[in-house]
């Protein structure tokens, strides 16, 4: 950053994806999810630098360089919705242009009607009207261009899709469907997908585990059905997220998050937590999926 500081966008993350898998990513904005996601696919900022491995079979992202992202790995080995679609999709070419391209670039397909034929089949997945396909970017709506992105994800058939926010703009019956075709997309147990997401009901819907960051950090690993019902979430964070739904407390959870470029010495929760110790002013290690000195504990594990 200006003037030599340095800032840790994402710290500590530690976690994996299985095929046949969906892990979902949530957090208030700001948290780090979407700087993760980009790291993955190389699309960090020139000042920028990732540490650590991220390993997609043998391959590690973090250490591969742009002609491997580019030509071996993104669209390919990884499929992306992005967080914001309409950045991403290429302004002076029809949507169907470029998921004809696409389809040509990353399936068998090759003759001009099989082309067509995968592009609207890829468009009908994402619930994107086929008579909207000769539209250009900018004639979409925040929600169609959504539903574009995730057409364009889905047409590699990638082993990993990765879909940063792939619900924004879309209506309830939209949520579901595109949270459904996301789920079929590993339900097959071949292909795995992380979803980043602050739609809690959608991630209820599709995970098989949760993962909770905070100021950059994974404080919570879980089972996304023991996480939603009971016992429920560990972290207090996670169950203030969990709280503040309108069809629960509809409490929001008090305070604002730190800055990265000034988290404290300890817990980047503490102020804001109804639990906090004199432990907390010491960073809590992860254990068992749980970076909290003062976790809630199942009433069955009590003593």
């Amino acid at each position: 950053m200006p003037g030599g500081r340095r800032i840790a966008a994402v710290t500590d993350a530690h976690f994996d994806v299985a095929a046949g898998e969906c892990l979902t990513l949530i957090g208030e904005s700001g948290c780090g999810k979407s700087v993760l996601a980009s790291a993955l696919l190389g699309l960090l900022p020139a000042n920028a630098q990732a540490a650590g491995e991220a390993r997609l079979g043998e391959l590690n992202l973090l250490a591969a360089d742009e002609r491997t992202l580019a030509r071996t790995v993104r669209g390919r080995m990884v499929g992306l919705v992005p967080q914001s679609p309409a950045a991403h999709l290429t302004p002076v070419r029809t949507i169907r242009s470029q998921l004809e391209e696409t389809v040509g670039a990353l399936t068998d397909a090759r003759e001009r009607t099989a082309v067509r034929a995968a592009a609207e089949a890829a468009a009908e997945r994402a619930a994107f009207p086929t008579d909207h396909l000769g539209l250009h970017p900018h004639e979409l709506s925040g929600g169609l261009a959504q539903r574009a992105a995730t057409a364009l994800a889905l047409v590699g058939d990638a082993p990993l899709l990765l879909a940063d926010e792939p619900t924004t703009g879309l209506d309830r019956d939209l949520v579901d469907h595109t949270v459904d075709e996301l789920r079929r997309h590993v339900d097959d147990g071949r292909r795995a997908l992380l979803v980043i997401t602050h739609d809690l009901a959608a991630a209820e819907r599709i995970a098989d585990r949760v993962a909770v960051m905070y100021a950059g950090r994974i404080v919570e690993l879980a089972d996304a059905k023991a996480f939603f019902g009971a016992p429920g979430p560990r972290h207090p964070y996670s169950r203030g997220l969990l709280q503040a739904l309108p069809d629960r407390a509809f409490t929001p959870v008090p305070g604002m998050p730190p800055e990265l470029g000034d988290l404290p010495d300890g817990c980047a929760f503490a102020p804001r937590c109804d639990r906090v110790a004199d432990a907390c002013a010491v960073r809590p290690p992860t254990i068992a999926g749980i970076a909290c000195h003062q976790p809630h504990v199942p009433e069955r594990l009590r003593a």
